[in-house]
């Protein structure tokens, strides 16, 4: 009789799997990715990853879902800190990103939503059609706490706002991937960002 392994022994599994593919999508885009490089990268045998994955647009999908919890961790609704200085970390956050936007996800990213496989798994898998609205829910929330405990007076509403900033930094990453920071000025560009997101919100105190 095979031993019984544990939920948390399967997790952890799993995401040894995920940060390895990661490493390889990040090295080598979406398109040019199968699954034997992700069973070299995480030194596991076939039948070990295949225990959790079906095939590569599986385990990219997962790759994103754990991105995307990690990034939205900066906008805990019971953090000490006023909601302007969590906007500023998210996004102090995102100019990290793209100072490594060659060590990213980007490249795969731009491959797999231009690929026929994004059309199918659209339709198939639900969290593919979230994961904008996520976001912009999450940044939504930090918003209109902020206004609820008076540090924001926001001129726009909440959702525009947010879709701005997404919008916005997103164009700014795959421009910077495609032409290099020298070109973009990240620091310059998020400059103004940041004037314009004063502007939106209409924060009491900036906090920097």
């Amino acid at each position: 009789m095979c031993p019984r392994v544990s939920d948390e022994y399967k997790q952890q599994k799993k995401l040894e799997i995920l940060r390895a593919a990661r490493r390889v999508f990040i090295r080598k885009g979406y398109t040019r990715t199968v699954m034997q490089d992700i069973m070299e990268e995480a030194g596991m045998s076939r039948g070990a990853v295949y225990a959790y994955f079906g095939n590569v647009e599986h385990v990219f999908l997962e790759v994103l879902r754990y991105d995307d919890q990690e990034a939205l961790r900066f906008f805990e609704p019971d953090s000490p800190h006023s909601m302007w200085k969590q906007m500023l970390d998210w996004i102090k956050k995102q100019q990290e990103d793209i100072s490594l936007i060659h060590h990213s996800l980007v490249l795969a990213r731009a491959e797999y939503f231009l690929s026929s496989s994004y059309d199918h798994a659209k339709q198939g898998d639900p969290y593919i059609t979230e994961r904008y609205q996520i976001t912009v829910e999450a940044l939504c929330g930090v918003i209109r706490k902020g206004q609820e405990q008076g540090e924001f007076r926001p001129r726009l509403e909440p959702e525009a706002i947010a879709r701005y900033m997404i919008s916005f930094l997103n164009g700014l990453m795959l421009d910077t991937f495609q032409l290099g920071a020298g070109v973009t000025c990240v620091p310059e560009q998020l400059e103004s960002f940041l004037y314009s997101l004063g502007e939106m919100l209409n924060p009491i105190t900036i906090e920097s």
